[in-house]
């Protein structure tokens, strides 16, 4: 299914940065998280290499207007779950990527681990967009929706541009075999990472269709 995350370049991701600077870490972070797909980590990640490479942006503001926007845009994302709820899915969730396989893995997951769901959901593409709006179709109590959210907006936002932030120090110092070693090792482990989470996202769509057969609606 191609989305807006997959059709606007790097190039055009660094073109806002340069004319908006913070500003425009929050919206698309924020815009993201409200549910519509754009590449809101990416632009996380291009503004963290850029603030390592050029040190013309400072990585604590580039992560509190990440976290910022991930908080806010989750919030909006819960309310139209919680009073648009189902039937607003289902009538416009195409319009935003959300198809019923979507929707099904994000009720299963949401309706066995609610609180992991908003948590760790900031740290998976498939749920990172539609998280908030399924903790607030399925009524979860907005408190706990928000103390799982403020949590996993924050530390996703500092794993993130932190991450990417000395990563692109380590790439302008690739001169020597211990710096070399530490980039290949980091590199290892963020493959294992997204190879563990590509695995058990179809286990857990296979769990999902056994556990709700049929037409979600």
């Amino acid at each position: 299914m191609t989305t807006l995350a997959s059709i606007i370049p790097h190039d055009q991701l660094e073109q806002w940065l340069t004319d908006y600077g913070l500003l425009a870490v929050f919206l698309m972070v924020g815009i993201e998280s409200i549910g519509v797909p754009v590449p809101g980590e990416t632009m996380l990640i291009v503004a963290a290499l850029y603030a390592g490479s050029t040190h013309k942006l400072s990585i604590v503001l580039i992560v509190l207007a990440a976290a910022a926007g991930a908080i806010v845009g989750d919030n909006i994302g819960y309310s139209v779950g919680r009073h648009g709820g189902w039937p607003l899915l289902k009538r416009h969730g195409h319009r935003v990527g959300i198809d019923e396989r979507r929707l099904k893995l994000g009720r299963y997951l949401f309706l066995t681990h609610g609180g992991k769901v908003v948590f760790f959901g900031r740290f998976i593409s498939i749920l990172r967009t539609y998280a908030a709006a399924l903790a607030g179709a399925n009524h979860m109590p907005f408190g706990r929706f928000f103390s799982f959210n403020a949590s996993g907006g924050l530390i996703w936002a500092a794993v993130y541009g932190l991450g990417y932030y000395f990563a692109a120090h380590l790439l302008k110092e690739l001169d020597t075999p211990v710096t070399i070693a530490l980039v290949v090792i980091a590199a290892l482990v963020v493959v294992g990472f997204l190879v563990f989470i590509r695995r058990n996202i179809s286990e857990w769509e296979e769990r999902a269709e056994r556990a709700l057969p049929g037409p979600l609606f």
